[in-house]
């Protein structure tokens, strides 16, 4: 159940202020950071490879994460310092839904990065109705209406239609849900006593691991899965799934992993927090830097098992550029991982308030709230000013050029109008926006039971 959530201004200005304190070395030397086996842990991985950590004053040991809850709790905890962090659950913690901690971010891991894949007994349902090019390959983007012929089947069968995501909160969870809702199909709500997501849904949607999702697939206990590199590239090499849309096809150009740290860690260790954010921006523009020439080399790390541990040949696909959708059918997708171009490390509020409207839409924020609210929510979470006060120093030490960041940015990105459902999104009326979209919860809309009411 979602908790009242009241922004304290002396807090968030204190948080705020932290970066803008004068040089001096790290608070606290020795960090330890988690993540989750994801190519977009690429960051991470370089910072220690490339020696940018120690650069930095900082001596930091990366640690893998069963799961996204274990990584979270490991934050609150104090176990790990930090983490490669789902954008959602540092809202999602902030705010109150499920386990209750103020989480930051002062630095965005990367952009884009997910895909959806469906079985292959789900995609020969799909294929009659998706229309086909002059070589006979499926035209993306591929709409969530074509499933509708493999739930008539599944439901003519008396079976339930399962999919995988990685975790309520998480990137994959909304972007599976637009997906659906996209091509009219309700993917289910939250309320306040039932928090499976599966209320009123047609698809069931249920967490799973993301280095567990192929094996889950193969076994037949869902049907597909949103996950993040390179376990859509896994399900193809295997050959039991074929990915039908990516993220840059559903909603892209948005944060997805983040720096997640706490936010009274960050008060009490604001040089640690600011050299951390230098050595992060550095493994960024490397990742991304010559038109991603860097790329190859970042595979060959990140596929190592204390990594990543995937095959270096299904990591490949991904991280430099193109994306195989059936065996054979590979096409370029450029900006499948961004690191850093697009201003790619920028917490930008408007995506944490997307975030937000997301979790409203669904019911896991339970009760209307206001514009200023997302808003307020926002700016005590995603702490731009900490991320350009790091870019300053790294342009004043020569390290980067100036014009590599959005250093006059309000923190708002332009109404985005390329989401597949082509509907608007302007995050400063929020509200407007959640009312605007054709299934999902809107106004003062409750769920009460199994029912939408209001």
């Amino acid at each position: 159940m979602i908790r009242k959530f009241l922004v304290s201004a002396t807090l968030v200005a204190a948080v705020g202020a932290t970066a803008l304190h004068a040089d001096s070395f790290p608070e606290t030397e020795d960090l330890t950071l988690g993540f989750i086996k994801l190519t977009d842990m690429a960051p991470l991985a370089i910072a220690y490879e490339k020696g940018y950590f120690e650069d930095e004053g900082l001596f930091v040991t990366l640690e893998a994460q069963a799961n996204w809850k274990v990584l979270l709790d490991g934050v609150i905890d104090g176990n790990l310092q930090g983490a490669h962090m789902l954008s959602g659950q540092a809202l999602a913690a902030t705010i109150g839904f499920g386990t209750k901690a103020h989480i930051v971010t002062p630095f965005v891991m990367d952009l884009n990065g997910n895909a959806t894949t469906v079985s292959n007994e789900v995609w020969g349902l799909m294929r009659p109705a998706i229309p086909s090019d002059a070589d006979g390959r499926p035209i993306h983007p591929i709409s969530a209406k074509a499933l509708r012929p493999a739930l008539n089947a599944f439901a003519n069968q008396g079976r339930a239609f399962n999919m995988g995501m990685v975790f309520p909160v998480s990137t994959h969870n909304f972007e599976l849900r637009y997906w659906l809702a996209a091509g009219g199909i309700n993917p289910g709500y939250y309320s306040a006593d039932n928090t499976t997501g599966q209320i009123g849904a047609e698809v069931l949607l249920s967490v799973t691991p993301p280095p567990q999702m192929p094996a889950t697939l193969e076994a037949g206990t869902i049907s597909g899965y949103t996950v993040g590199e390179p376990w859509n590239q896994q399900a193809v090499a295997m050959g039991i799934g074929v990915p039908v849309a990516t993220d840059l096809d559903i909603f892209p150009m948005r944060a997805e992993k983040v720096l997640g740290l706490r936010a009274d860690f960050v008060r009490e260790n604001p040089n640690t927090v600011r050299a951390l954010t230098r050595a992060l921006i550095r493994a960024a523009m490397w990742l991304d830097e010559n038109d991603n020439a860097n790329r190859e080399e970042a595979v060959q790390i990140i596929s190592r098992p204390n990594y990543v541990g995937a095959d270096a040949d299904v990591l490949r696909n991904s991280m430099t550029g193109t994306f195989e959708f059936e065996a054979g059918d590979v096409r370029p997708v450029p900006d499948f991982n961004v690191f850093f171009r697009y201003n790619a490390n920028y917490p930008y509020k408007s995506d944490a308030v997307w975030y937000l409207t997301q979790m409203r839409r669904w019911g896991q924020i339970t009760e209307a709230q206001t514009d200023e609210w997302f808003a307020e929510v926002a700016d005590s979470v995603f702490l731009d000013e900490i991320y350009l006060d790091a870019a300053r120093s790294l342009v004043d030490d020569g390290l980067a050029p100036a014009d590599a960041f959005p250093f006059d940015s309000d923190g708002y990105r332009a109404v985005a109008d390329h989401a597949i459902d082509g509907v608007p999104f302007d995050a400063r009326q929020p509200n407007a926006y959640i009312d605007s979209l054709p299934i999902g919860l809107k106004g003062g809309q409750l769920v009460i039971g199994s029912e939408v009411r209001g």
